[in-house]
């Protein structure tokens, strides 16, 4: 009997240790930014809010983002390795010769940066492509209104 209730205890320990290893999005902040000589957009995300700059001089944009594309957010962080994002390999290599503007992931969690290596804007590393495309979407919205 004490076996049984020590297995179900276990079973039960581990369960909830899982749920607690989960990233916790609302205490990250995650910024895109992406420049080339006459181009310059950077995307902040924290706690519901884009915050969307498209010019170096210009003034920020902040919108709250909706409860849908947050959850969708919140699932694309879960996915991502932090600690493999500075490894990651550019698919393209355009920005070198002025073919697209130089990009960058940056997150911001738990008292830690994690950042990319610079990637060709709108070809990220297969493993941050949903999460970056996710990302430029906010501004996208933000541009289209």
């Amino acid at each position: 009997m004490k076996l049984l209730s020590l297995l179900i205890l276990t079973l039960f320990l581990g369960k909830s240790c899982d749920g607690e290893a989960q990233k916790n999005i609302e205490t990250a902040q995650l910024i895109y930014t992406a420049n080339s000589r006459g181009f310059h957009e950077e995307i902040s995300i924290e706690n519901h809010i884009a915050t969307i700059k498209n010019d170096r001089k210009g003034k920020a944009i902040e919108t709250k983002i909706s409860d849908k594309d947050w959850k969708e957010l919140v699932q694309l962080f879960q996915e991502v390795n932090l600690d493999e994002i500075k490894d990651l390999k550019s698919p393209t290599e355009k920005r070198f010769y002025d073919g697209a503007a130089i990009a960058n992931l940056k997150i911001n969690y738990e008292g830690k940066s994690y950042e990319s290596q610079s990637f060709d804007h709108g070809f990220p590393p297969q493993e941050i492509k949903k999460i970056v495309t996710k990302i430029n979407s906010f501004a996208k919205q933000y541009n289209e209104n």
